[in-house]
């Protein structure tokens, strides 16, 4: 999801590196040892992205970190090996941006900058281990008037890429494939955004309308959508992934799903409908970043029967991972009894089934107060996926919220005319 806020000057090297501090920090002002701001994860010039870490071998552990037993155990204190995961699948989100051609005045807009082949190698993960195998297109399927309907109405959206490195595959533990997406890039996808009310999944579903699983109307619309030259992002995934399980079912395999903001969405929507759609599916797992609420309760547990993994990455200070609609848990205020404002607010939830979400998934909190690196709080800079991926390496635990020794320091930046979007 975007919104224009300002402008910088690219910078050469994303990150930058520290040694020799403390291991953890308060999130005092006056404690803070340098003033960083952050820039835009898209907005790069680098071909290298951040090189994270590798964990020597997971194929003891990668199951775990797939949230076999919901990651129970590893998320305070976050486990190390866990960190680098995350940080790693963050990368191919990254790289889902640095491929994105932004410029709407070029007549690439809307689509994908590089070569399959080519792809990863010019973001900076060539050496990942990891092949491109498709490119991932979604829909508006929004009736607009003719002036905006000349704007394109499929963009590139992604990419599926496969581990095909015998070293990599070792050190896994298994054959790993991963499907990237990008958060919102274009009008089109700002209007399906804010189509904010809940529909039901499927549209067969003869359930009664109290249990139907609805998810959010613009999320589901952009993933089912299809144009007579540009077959639905639901038709790209499901062939790409029959495929895959063809010609390497027969062995140990993974499927993970990771996206930012509308990408997170569409991760769910993605790992849902692998699970519930293939028979023999693989291991699913989703790690999402300031992802969107998607659907209701009855969407949640259809979720968690089909086996689908989900850790969602929050930053406690980004409005995004809290809208659209009302949140309904048995663990919120909301749903309890009340009186005056609180009751009528309750029977008005209640009422409005159309509005009422809930969260899904296994959930790692972080906040932006706790780095003592981030200078502002505002929108852009809480729900920026560079943001998210310096909390990650930073985080210790709820007693220690940041290690000084994070090697993902936020870029200082000169503030120029040029433009920024920020998902």
């Amino acid at each position: 999801m975007k919104t224009i806020i300002g402008k910088v000057k690219p910078l050469a090297r994303p990150t930058t590196h520290v040694t020799g501090i403390s291991h953890c920090t308060t999130t005092s002002t006056s404690t803070r040892t340098r003033q960083l701001s952050v820039k835009s994860s898209w907005n790069s010039d680098s071909s290298r992205a951040r090189v994270t870490h590798r964990v020597a071998s997971l194929d003891q552990k990668w199951r775990e970190y797939q949230g076999i037993k919901n990651w129970d155990g590893l998320l305070d204190p976050l486990d190390d090996g866990l960190r680098h995961e995350i940080l790693r699948y963050g990368d191919f989100v990254e790289a889902a941006y640095r491929c994105f051609e932004f410029d709407t005045s070029s007549p690439d807009y809307a689509t994908c900058k590089f070569t399959k082949n080519t792809m990863l190698d010019r973001c900076g993960l060539g050496e990942s281990g990891y092949m491109v195998t498709k490119n991932l297109h979604a829909t508006c399927g929004v009736q607009l008037p003719g002036w905006i309907d000349r704007m394109p109405r499929s963009s590139w959206i992604g990419y599926v890429a496969v581990c095909n490195d015998e070293k990599e595959i070792a050190r896994l533990g298994r054959r790993d494939v991963v499907i990237a997406y990008r958060g919102t890039a274009t009008c089109l996808e700002w209007i399906e955004n804010l189509r904010a009310t809940l529909t039901p999944m499927h549209n067969n579903d003869v359930a009664p309308e109290k249990k139907r699983a609805m998810v959010q109307k613009g999320f589901l619309s952009m993933y089912t959508s299809a144009t007579d030259t540009c077959p639905s992002l639901q038709d790209m995934v499901r062939e790409e992934i029959s495929r895959i399980i063809e010609t390497y079912g027969n062995e140990p395999l993974s499927v993970t799903v990771t996206g930012h903001s509308l990408g997170a969405a569409l991760a769910t929507l993605t790992a849902y409908d692998i699970t519930s759609t293939f028979k023999q599916s693989p291991m699913v797992t989703v790690l999402s970043f300031g992802g969107p609420r998607v659907g209701n309760r009855n969407f949640r547990s259809q979720l968690e029967n089909s086996g689908t993994q989900i850790l969602r990455i929050v930053n406690s200070t980004d409005v995004i991972t809290k809208v659209p609609g009302f949140l309904v848990d048995g663990s919120n205020d909301m749903t309890k009894k009340g009186v005056g404002l609180q009751g009528w607010l309750k029977k008005q939830v209640d009422e409005a089934d159309c509005f009422r979400y809930a969260d899904v998934g296994k959930e790692l909190r972080l906040y932006s107060d706790a780095s003592p690196y981030l200078t502002k709080s505002d929108f852009a800079t809480c729900h920026d996926l560079k943001t998210y991926l310096h909390l990650v390496d930073g985080f210790v635990s709820s007693s220690c919220p940041f290690r000084t020794t994070t090697k993902r320091l936020l870029t200082g930046m000169n503030q120029e005319k040029q433009q920024i979007l920020v998902r």
